[in-house]
């Protein structure tokens, strides 16, 4: 998330809003804050010069990664350098040829022109302090199968005057085509759910399929569609330069026809044209719930997680410090949620097309297990020229491409990230805050369709979601604009929560957590703080990007409608025990401990009552 500066025209009267008001919880932790900086894009990888030295030396072992079928491996690398220095540091390069003859022509060639940046990197004293003296260091990596070979090297010269000093031998996984990292999602229908997988096998090569099916039943194949990009659809840098590595092949099959509830093991197959088969392990799944039937249903939503490294490469530690302790925390409680929401900012890759596999790889324990629904943040769609809302460059050049290509929703236009998706007794309108949502827009008109689809009868819990913060936030920059949201968020989209009576709408965008009172136009409609019934009379908001990067600090403004704060990492978790019970909660990534929550309880009746502006037109003629 980077801030955007706007004055809203609206601050003058939201402040009038702003008084004494106890915060019935505040919790500040502060530590974690990172410079914000994506961290391959520290080095000037293209002004390399070559200082080579022959009594230099990479050596990588072992050779052959994921023998025994895994997907991801430690590899040693030893270090030995004649002229050792603080800020020496190692690369890691894929595909392992990474020279002149790679790269696309240009002017400014000069030796040895490097033109791709490293997947990874670390300091070279980064695990031994006596480098500097020794000029010998050994340091542990943690690669994951990403369909080509892989080279260390070693650079002098800091991030920003690299010097390249030695490169290593090439390692490579037994199988580097092999399908990879499932991530399930939801389909149109109900009893469809689909699986989109990475390989590096092109229809050319390969036909892809799943084989799955009732647990302990006979199995069967389905089909599966496959999708790329060149680097030609990336619309800026560092995406279409330095940041560019062919992200393989993407294949999505739809599993139809599932009986609900219901356990189903499958596995990733592609059949070469020499007859030969190549397999993924197995996998399982439940089928989603049919739609409004009463059953215990438990959704997972967070937004801004972002990706780590678990071998302490990158500095991720200071980029997305919470991201592994989220991720970690899910995969620990897997048993007890169905279905994920990541409300957008994904791996924070900003065209460097190589997080995306990392991603991948990173959530994959949970993506192969529950629908894991995604929604587009600035930093997957944001560049300039592009036809999006905002005109930043948030996403380093993708603009919106390996989002849309590597993760399916239900959506009728990918490239349009808006959708509605059923799940039991929940109604979800995930918005596309990246693209215009006022009134008259293409998206406002979808908004409007999706929230007026609700049964609610039969799904009474209606969610509308997005990642920018269209409600309400207590966030500092929001705080310093005076409008306590996104600019024109609340202008247009508050008449459809309003007049369909949204329950809760989510957001992202702003690291850290917020529960905002059920509120219409800048006032609290309700003063409970932990359980509310009767009348839907306003909608709750609530803040949850605090799923892994950076913390952002609040207002030191007090705002009248905000019930718990906290500048900590976390997500949160809807429960729906049936027709009219619901539990919320936030928990903490660093113990799963629940730390805000609330009820709520009504009937079908209460659904349907009349608030202020949201009633149905009414006559007593007979």
């Amino acid at each position: 998330m980077q801030r955007f500066s706007f004055l809203s025209l609206k601050a003058a009267l939201i402040l009038v809003f702003i008084v004494h008001f106890t915060v019935a919880h505040n919790v500040k932790r502060h530590g974690g804050a990172g410079d914000w900086v994506q961290p391959l894009s520290k080095i000037q990888i293209h002004k390399t010069i070559d200082a080579t030295h022959e009594n230099a030396s990479v050596r990588a072992y072992p050779v052959l990664l994921g023998t025994t079928g895994k997907e991801y491996e430690w590899v040693t690398v030893n270090v030995v350098s004649p002229n050792p220095s603080s800020d020496d540091w190692l690369g890691v390069f894929s595909p392992a040829k990474f020279n002149a003859s790679t790269c696309p022509y240009t002017e400014d060639y000069y030796e040895p022109y490097l033109c791709s940046a490293p997947i990874k990197y670390k300091y070279a004293n980064y695990s031994n302090a006596n480098y500097n003296k020794t000029g010998k260091t050994i340091l542990k990596f943690r690669l994951i199968n990403q369909r080509a070979d892989f080279a260390f090297a070693l650079f002098s010269g800091g991030l920003s005057s690299p010097k390249l000093v030695a490169i290593s031998n090439a390692i490579v996984f037994a199988n580097p085509k092999a399908p990879l990292y499932p991530r399930l999602a939801l389909a149109k229908s109900w009893d469809e759910m689909t699986v989109t997988w990475t390989s590096g096998y092109d229809i050319s090569e390969a036909v892809p399929f799943v084989e799955w099916g009732l647990k302990g039943e006979a199995q069967v194949r389905s089909p599966a569609g496959t999708l790329t990009f060149p680097r030609g659809s990336m619309c800026a840098e560092p995406a279409r330069t330095v940041g560019w590595r062919d992200p393989g092949f993407f294949h999505t099959s739809f599993l139809k026809n599932l009986w609900p509830n219901s356990k189903y093991t499958y596995k990733l197959g592609h059949r070469l044209y020499n007859g030969s088969y190549i397999w993924s392990k197995s996998y399982a799944f439940t089928a989603p719930p049919y739609p409004g039937q009463n059953s215990l249903q438990r959704i997972i939503v967070f937004g801004d997680m972002g990706k780590a490294e678990r071998d302490g490469s990158n500095e991720y530690a200071d980029y997305q410090p919470g991201s592994l302790n989220t991720t970690d925390s899910l995969i620990k409680d897997l048993d007890n949620f169905d279905i994920v929401f990541h409300i957008g900012d994904m791996p924070y890759a900003n065209g460097y097309l190589s997080q995306w596999d990392q991603f991948t790889s990173q959530v994959e324990p949970i993506a192969s297990a529950v629908p894991y629904m995604v929604a587009s943040g600035n930093h997957e769609r944001d560049t300039p020229n592009t036809g999006g809302f905002y005109d930043t460059n948030d996403s380093g050049g993708e603009c919106g491409v390996p989002a849309e290509t590597m993760f399916f929703v239900p959506a009728d236009n990918r490239a349009k990230f808006w959708y509605q998706a059923d799940y039991g007794m929940f109604h979800f309108c995930i918005a596309d805050t990246e693209h215009d949502w006022r009134e008259g827009s293409e998206q406002y008109q979808f908004i409007e369709k999706c929230l007026a689809a609700a049964d609610r009868n039969k799904q009474p819990w209606l969610i509308f979601a997005g990642h920018r913060v269209l409600g309400y936030s207590s966030n500092s920059w929001y705080g310093q604009e005076g409008s306590f949201e996104e600019p024109m968020g609340r202008d247009d989209m508050q008449k459809l929560w309003q007049r369909y009576k949204v329950d809760i709408a989510f957001y992202g965008h702003v690291h850290n957590y917020e529960r905002i009172c059920p509120i219409y136009q800048n006032q609290c409609v309700n003063s409970e703080l932990s359980h509310y019934s009767g009348t839907v009379n306003g909608t709750i908001h609530v803040v949850v990007g605090g799923g892994g990067s950076h913390l952002s600090e609040f207002s030191t403004l007090k705002t009248v409608w905000s019930v718990y704060q906290d500048l900590d990492f976390g997500y949160t978790k809807l429960t729906a025990f049936n027709h009219s019970y619901l539990l919320f909660e936030y928990m903490k990534s660093s113990d799963g401990k629940v730390y805000d929550s609330f009820t709520i309880s009504r009937d079908y009746r209460d659904v349907l009552a009349c608030v202020h502006d949201g009633c149905e037109p009414t006559t007593l003629a007979t």
